[in-house]
């Protein structure tokens, strides 16, 4: 007959577990729940004494289970002896717990051998233990098979072990009937399944089959479920369920969760509480969070509180921590201390901390010993480090290594790097490679990058039509949009070719708006424009002052309209001077213009 008493045991630490489900234990039938434990216990045993075997074997798991080894003994080998399996089952628990562990399994063996399926999971666990897979997989199958379910996550334990694929089979058996740690582990083999599949993506979708075993583990209390779950959820954006999830694990004790949890509550405007989760991560051991409260400190600028967490992330094994404190000692200017820090992150493999390094080293003038560090961070995927080695190339004139490096750096997303390979290309004439590569930067916000595209773009651009009734018929190009992008970012030459375009278009006040705008950051083709559309709407005096901003910019032209500005005025004297400018500063047509300008002025001043 089988009756209460079979019970799980954690082997790894010698403690009962009480049975999660009625299959964990055998138990015989009950009427209902019996309110008086201990009215209950004087029943069985008055009917144990009397010699009823299921008496003797519910009395024995009765007192096992309240840690009462001495007084269970007797009852179970007594029931036992009369061939209760669940006794037989109970008793090598006892056995196992006084540390009787091969007379443990024998009894185990004969209520196995009865049909316990717990004795059977029991058994499996043992032979494991004992390096004896062959017979573990037996019992762990046997257990498995006639619906245990510590027994079929023990047997998924055991095959995922040997890399056999079937482990997710039984993970899956143990997580249908409630195994929250099968269940984890189900929906990990799952996500990385996926993850192999689309060639190790950290960005690779979590298949939904994945999620869901995550969701059923977190439900169950899982803590590693639900950080898991949490990142989902964040990826996808519904930031607020992934808050309750990570707020769900960090109060279980997850640090990364509560690390997490601290991060959205930053990015939502929230620091105070995103430094209290990060204090309780990092006062458990978490880098990343002693990092962020480092961060923080830093920028309020309490450096000795900064300095002491990112000490404490490098203390939890967190590289960053290093390369951190590099970053605050080059800020206040301690760049011995700076080096120190960035060496030691670079030597442990953090490929920003090695460019940092190659940086400060660069500009110490050690370039022999920069290059190594900016190769090292390059192999190891630093994209800023690739770009620094173009650079460093292209100052010795090694073109192209300082393109293969730029090429580098461009095809992993790099602004600057995809600039100078455009600007490479159309020097090599391969215009259509260029176009690609200044799309590229111009896209990723380079100025210089929107201009030179427009300017391909702009070469090619046909003739405007003219409209029936003799009208131009003005139609926005693709050009002017790239133009204007960049002298909305306050590219000048872009701003002077937009005002140019305004003009064309008979836009005056566009034109005057984008010239002024050039000439007033600096450029000299912007005042001198400038000046000659004021000069047009009647205003001399005023385009004079910008002609000469012009020319003192070393504009020959402007130098050539102030001369003749100041012949008209009869000011000879102040004309000659500019002449003498426009020559000096040409090009070849100014300055025979300009000669001739202040040859006549020279005759007049001498007659």
């Amino acid at each position: 007959m089988d009756v209460m008493g079979d019970k799980a045991t954690l082997f790894e630490t010698g403690r009962f577990v009480q049975p999660s489900s009625r299959e964990d234990t055998e138990t015989p039938d009950e009427t209902g729940e019996i309110a008086d434990e201990a009215a209950e216990e004087l029943r069985q045993r008055l009917a144990a004494e009397a010699g009823d075997v299921e008496a003797m074997s519910v009395l024995g798991a009765m007192l096992l289970r309240r840690g009462d080894l001495d007084g269970a003994e007797p009852h179970l080998r007594a029931a036992t002896a009369a061939g209760d399996r669940a006794a037989a089952n109970n008793l090598g628990v006892l056995l196992h717990q006084r540390g009787y562990a091969d007379e443990a399994a024998g009894w185990w063996r004969i209520a196995a051998v009865a049909g316990s399926t717990a004795a059977a999971h029991a058994l499996g666990r043992h032979h494991r233990e004992r390096g004896d897979e062959p017979a573990a997989e037996y019992w762990l199958r046997q257990s498995a098979e006639q619906g245990h379910t510590l027994g079929a996550y023990a047997l998924a334990d055991l095959l995922e072990h040997r890399g056999d694929a079937a482990s997710q089979q039984w993970l899956r058996v143990a997580a249908e009937r409630g195994h929250r740690e099968a269940a984890y582990r189900l929906a990990r083999a799952l996500d990385r399944n996926a993850a192999r599949e689309a060639d190790g993506d950290n960005g690779a979708q979590v298949p939904e089959e994945a999620e869901q075993w995550y969701r059923q583990a977190a439900a169950r209390g899982h803590r590693r479920a639900a950080l898991h779950l949490g990142t989902i959820l964040e990826r996808r954006g519904e930031l607020k369920e992934a808050g309750r999830w990570y707020l769900t694990s960090a109060k279980d004790g997850e640090a990364r969760a509560a690390c997490a949890l601290g991060f959205l509550l930053r990015d939502a405007g929230d620091t105070e509480n995103a430094a209290v989760w990060w204090l309780r991560a990092a006062q458990d051991g978490d880098g990343n969070a002693a990092n962020a409260l480092g961060a923080l400190h830093a920028e309020r600028g309490e450096t000795q509180t900064a300095e002491r967490w990112y000490r404490a992330a490098m203390d939890a094994g967190d590289v960053n921590g290093a390369y951190n404190l590099g970053l605050l000692c080059a800020e206040q200017g301690r760049t011995p201390q700076a080096e120190q820090w960035y060496r030691r992150a670079a030597y442990a493999g953090h490929r920003e901390a090695a460019n940092a390094l190659a940086i400060l080293l660069l500009r110490a003038g050690d370039e022999t010993g920069a290059e190594p560090w900016f190769s090292k961070a390059a192999e190891a995927g630093s994209v800023d480090a690739a770009f620094n080695l173009g650079i460093l190339h292209a100052g010795r004139g090694e073109e192209q290594a300082a393109l293969r490096w730029y090429e580098r750096a461009a095809a992993a997303g790099h602004t600057e790097a995809a600039l100078q390979v455009g600007m490479a290309r159309l020097r090599d004439g391969d215009e259509q490679e260029a176009e690609r590569h200044l799309r590229c930067a111009a896209g990723g916000g380079s100025a210089e990058a929107a201009y030179r595209l427009a300017t391909v773009l702009d070469a090619r651009r046909p003739p405007e039509p003219a409209h029936e009734l003799g009208e131009p018929a003005h139609r926005r190009s693709e050009c002017e949009e790239w133009y204007e992008r960049a002298a909305d970012q306050g590219h000048r030459r872009a701003q002077v070719r937009v005002g140019m375009l305004a003009a064309a278009r008979g836009d005056v006040v566009e034109a005057a708006r984008w010239y002024r705008e050039a000439a007033e950051a600096g450029s000299r083709n912007g005042a001198f424009n400038l000046g000659l559309l004021l000069a047009r709407e009647g205003s001399e005096p005023e385009a004079a002052v910008w002609w000469k901003r012009a020319a003192d910019a070393g504009h020959g032209r402007a130098a050539l309209r102030l001369a003749l500005v100041y012949a008209r005025r009869g000011e000879l004297a102040e004309g000659q001077r500019w002449a003498d400018r426009a020559v000096s500063l040409g090009p070849a047509s100014v300055a025979e213009r300009a000669e001739r300008l202040r040859d006549a002025l020279r005759q007049e001043l001498s007659a």
